[in-house]
């Protein structure tokens, strides 16, 4: 519940002084991953710090903070949600109130478990056949870059799962206007005095080309199936099919698009980053890796996973998990307040900008021992139970919690299981790994590495 103290009790958050108009932005620009978690080191749970004029931002980084905005109707989405909203419109992940509520309810039972189920058959194939098409750079030591890889084939799962649309041959368009797409979207959140999308700068028209084409390929899938009025029951078809229950109205094609494009985007996105980084770790830590293969020896005796086999398979689903701790995809979002409240003791006034990092509260020293370290056992039962539950969420949490997240997390793990059972992955010499802190966390310069078969290529 929000609370209101006398101006004379308030106590104001403490910070970086900041430069005369731009504040902290400088450095906030400069490298954002290496200023929120100095921030919080330096001044604590909550830190204000200074945009433009002086204007005050908040960030929250303890797990009860976090639980309690994210869990509260006076702390909707912020500036980075509007700055999506030029990519993917008023969909699920940017709408707020009566019409994400109704937006919510038409999209959840094509993700309820019973039918999340009949798409891990599907998931496994796509990953067999990556696979097979690994085996020839694997034999001739040529190198591949691991990150595009897992775009590509993640790209492949959510439209088919999603859409029951195959998107191959429009997989490098992706590749290449998401990213582009992504950086605006980011530089937006950062920069709120950017010409509008009106002015022809180079940015603007940069964004407008990677909308448009991917535009082109969600109005197709859009089009194809009302020409086919085929009810497949995926999500598409639901959506169509979707009536409003006090008007009757059916979405027209712009909110169809708005809401395909969201879960077309961060549907591979997010799976795709978070095993580009998968690979990284395990490539440093042998010793993981090789407790990873035998665990996946022991329960698959070289046959591809099943959905059954999952429980049976904890020490993956740990490697995951503890990925995801180091690197989340969604390292960072925004509410705002609509009300006066207080936090850890400091005074939050209404309209002020509050930042939630999950990269942050994730190498939280007062909840992860050693927390740089990478360590699946931090995700045994015992391990969690000791643990707060906001001290670990990579999908948000609360009302709005990543609707995909089951999803998400099955696809990764018979990913990673059906390709670690049959390779080592090792990077490319010199080959510079850095995250790039977009909208997601991607490696920046891509992941190049080299595959070697485990049965047949021993490791040089």
């Amino acid at each position: 519940m929000a609370v209101a103290l006398p101006a004379h009790q308030r106590r104001e958050a403490p910070g970086p002084p900041g430069l005369p108009l731009v504040g902290n932005l400088f450095d906030l620009r400069r490298d954002p991953l290496q200023f929120y978690p100095t921030m919080r080191a330096r001044y604590g749970d909550v830190v204000g710090f200074r945009g433009l004029r002086g204007f005050r931002w908040y960030l929250i980084a303890h797990p009860d903070d976090i639980e309690y905005v994210l869990k509260s109707k006076d702390y909707p989405k912020g500036q980075i949600a509007r700055a999506l909203r030029r990519l993917v419109g008023n969909g699920l992940l940017t709408s707020e109130g009566e019409f994400w509520r109704r937006q919510r309810r038409l999209a959840a039972p094509a993700f309820h478990r019973q039918r999340l189920n009949t798409f891990a058959t599907m998931m496994t194939m796509r990953a067999a056949e990556l696979a097979e098409r690994w085996q020839a750079p694997a034999r001739t030591g040529q190198p591949l870059d691991v990150a595009a890889e897992m775009m590509r084939v993640t790209l492949q799962i959510v439209a088919q799962a999603l859409f029951s649309t195959d998107v191959s041959d429009a997989a490098d368009v992706v590749g290449w206007a998401l990213p582009i797409a992504l950086e605006d979207v980011n530089h937006r959140s950062t920069h709120p005095f950017t010409l509008g999308e009106p002015w022809p700068t180079p940015r603007n028209l940069r964004f407008r080309r990677a909308r448009q084409a991917l535009d082109r390929i969600v109005y197709r899938m859009i089009e194809e199936r009302r020409q086919s009025s085929h009810d497949t029951g995926d999500l598409l078809s639901m959506l169509l099919h979707a009536r409003d229950a006090e008007t009757g109205a059916a979405m027209d094609d712009r909110q169809l698009r708005d809401e395909v494009m969201t879960l077309f985007l961060a549907g591979h996105e997010t799976t795709a980053v978070t095993l580009s980084w998968t690979w990284y770790l395990l490539a440093l830590h042998p010793d993981i890796e090789r407790r990873l293969h035998a665990e996946l020896d022991e329960v698959l005796a070289g046959r591809l996973p099943t959905l059954e086999d999952l429980p049976h398979l904890p020490y993956t689903r740990m490697v995951i998990d503890e990925t995801l701790r180091l690197y989340p995809p969604a390292w960072i979002f925004g509410r705002q307040s609509t009300v006066d409240d207080e936090l850890r003791g400091y005074h939050i006034p209404a309209g002020a900008p509050l930042v939630i990092s999950p990269y942050v509260t994730h190498r939280h020293p007062d909840f992860w021992e050693t927390p740089g370290r990478f360590d699946p056992e931090r995700f045994t039962p015992e391990q969690i139970a000791q643990r707060p539950r906001f001290a670990y969420f990579p999908f948000g949490g609360g009302p709005r919690i990543c609707i995909g997240n089951q999803f998400a997390l099955m696809e990764a793990h018979l990913l990673l299981a059906t390709l670690a059972s049959r390779y080592r992955l090792r990077l490319v010499r010199d080959h510079p790994v850095v995250p790039e802190p977009t909208v997601t966390l991607r490696p920046k310069y891509g992941m190049r590495m080299l595959l070697y078969e485990r049965r047949r290529t021993p490791l040089p």
